[in-house]
């Protein structure tokens, strides 16, 4: 009997297309697990550059339906999430020999009205010796455009979405590989590791660069073909004081953005390159690290060499093989793919996707599993229900930073702003009722408290001072080798006392 399934829904994958599919699930009143094989956006979902945006270069290749459903989601995410979502101003410059002015003006001015654009500035043309994001550039470069987009901290955009699936009653279990997937009639029924059963009357396969992998453990096939690309990416000192991002073209045809990041930082990627190898514990290439230092040093004063290199990560984007010969310029699309009504219970794979699309995804993905569940509601929410901690106006963080600074004058102006743009609301109950920094416990180092640190394992599933340090918050980029030793072997002696 159908309902002898634990849940509606069983998602494989904790990355954002699942995460997506989990919270959209949930708020239709599905009963939803979700298995991550480890700790949450631990590949390729914390591994972006980090960029809610329509995909400007996405138009050389006539992709003008991605870039349509990508701009148009870019408002929508900033106002459900105007704490980890923000506008960005990018400045192109336009460099003699390669893509001419006008062809730049044509994209831009695409860019700017195909996708329903609202609050972001328009563009505008730069006279780079005169404005100030000029200064940092070496001598020549006269021209510039600059255009609107919005920067997220991504993997608090997957783990917002799973707290407010749970929130509504899903069920998240990270470091919960499935096992075997098995058909029992109507039912699946999903072995994990430790041997715990579910059954469920359908599966999300979201699980990225391992969907194929899910596939086989369902005896399943798919036409679709999936094209590993591996996506790196550098952490530098800062390289220029003010908050413009950069988008460079090279001479190869290639691009890559410089994005200021957490406050003292810039952050310069991406590449592509095609991926053979497994596709979790990705590392950047050398190669790919001096590449990206190269690329810099052709635009900046400032020259950077592999030695800056204060971190690096990469990620592998499964993307859909479209027979381009380079990587860069295989589609960012996404293709849902549905199982055979006469194979039993229902499969659904994800194939492709980027950040920006996910929630828009995500109701598409519904709307396919409503053929096969008839008692799934049809009408989609997500477009407008705050994410944790995101019920404020969309331009209303400063203002946010200063009630919280008001609240709890012990903090300093970069504490509350790290706070603000990592928990919103949510912030004040992190704080409770402190009147001092001793009032929140252990103090970690550079305003990571034992508060904070709770919240995290209590309300965030954080496991281990890595989950913490670089994925629930960047504090890796400052913390000692030390002081992250002192995290760890706290919350190891909390777990255990958990226990």
């Amino acid at each position: 009997m159908l309902d002898e399934a634990d849940c509606d829904l069983l998602v494989i994958g904790g990355g954002i297309n699942g995460a997506g599919i989990a919270r959209d699930g949930a708020g239709r009143g599905l009963r939803v697990i979700v298995l991550e094989a480890g700790d949450i956006a631990r590949g390729t979902s914390s591994a972006s550059t980090k960029l809610i945006h329509g995909g400007l270069r996405y138009l050389e290749h006539f992709e003008f339906g991605l870039v349509r459903e990508s701009l148009a989601e870019r408002e929508r995410l900033w106002a459900i999430a105007p704490h980890i979502v923000r506008p960005m101003r990018f400045v192109l410059p336009h460099q003699d020999g390669l893509r001419p002015r006008w062809l730049l003006r044509l994209g831009l001015f695409l860019y700017d009205h195909i996708g329903g654009r609202k609050r972001l500035p328009a563009t505008r043309t730069l006279d780079l010796r005169r404005h100030e994001a000029g200064g940092p550039l070496k001598p020549g470069f006269r021209t510039g455009f600059a255009y609107s987009d919005c920067w997220v901290d991504d993997a608090r955009l997957v783990l917002l979405n799973l707290r407010d699936a749970a929130d509504r009653g899903a069920l998240v279990l990270p470091h919960t590989p499935a096992t075997a997937l098995e058909r029992d009639g109507e039912i699946w029924r999903v072995t994990t590791h430790g041997g715990r059963i579910f059954r469920a009357r359908a599966i999300v396969n979201a699980a990225g660069p391992s969907v194929l992998d899910i596939l086989r453990l369902a005896h399943s096939e798919s036409y679709v073909r999936t094209r590993l690309v591996r996506g790196s990416h550098i952490v530098v000192p800062r390289l220029f004081d003010h908050d413009f991002s950069y988008f460079f073209q090279l001479p190869d045809g290639r691009i890559f953005f410089a994005i200021p990041y957490e406050r003292d930082f810039t952050l310069i990627g991406t590449t592509d390159a095609d991926h053979d190898g497994p596709p979790l514990q990705v590392e950047p290439d050398p190669a790919e690290i001096a590449y990206l230092c190269d690329g810099a040093n052709r635009y900046f004063g400032r020259q950077i060499a592999p030695s800056d290199v204060r971190w690096s990560f990469a990620g592998v984007r499964p993307l859909i093989d479209d027979g381009s010969g380079r990587p860069e310029a295989s589609t960012r699309g996404y293709r849902l793919e549905l199982s055979d009504p006469a194979a039993g219970p229902t499969l659904l794979s994800i194939f492709g996707g980027k950040l920006t699309t996910y929630r828009h995804l995500a109701e598409n993905a519904l709307a396919l599993l409503s053929q096969r569940l008839p008692d799934v509601p049809l009408t989609g929410w997500t477009d407008s229900e705050p994410l944790p901690g995101g019920d404020f106006p969309m331009d209303g963080a400063a203002g946010l930073i200063a009630r919280l600074r008001e609240r709890y004058p012990f903090l300093g102006e970069a504490w509350s702003e790290r706070l603000i743009r990592c928990y919103g609301t949510k912030s004040f109950d992190i704080l409770s009722d402190a009147q001092a920094v001793e009032d929140c416990g252990r103090h970690f180092g550079h305003g990571l408290t034992e508060r904070e640190v709770d919240h995290l394992m209590a309300r965030e599933w954080a496991a281990t001072a890595e989950d913490i340090l670089w994925r629930r918050t960047k504090l890796g980029l400052r913390f000692t080798a030390e002081e992250a030793e002192g995290l760890a072997a706290w919350m190891k002696d909390k777990l255990g006392e958990e226990a």
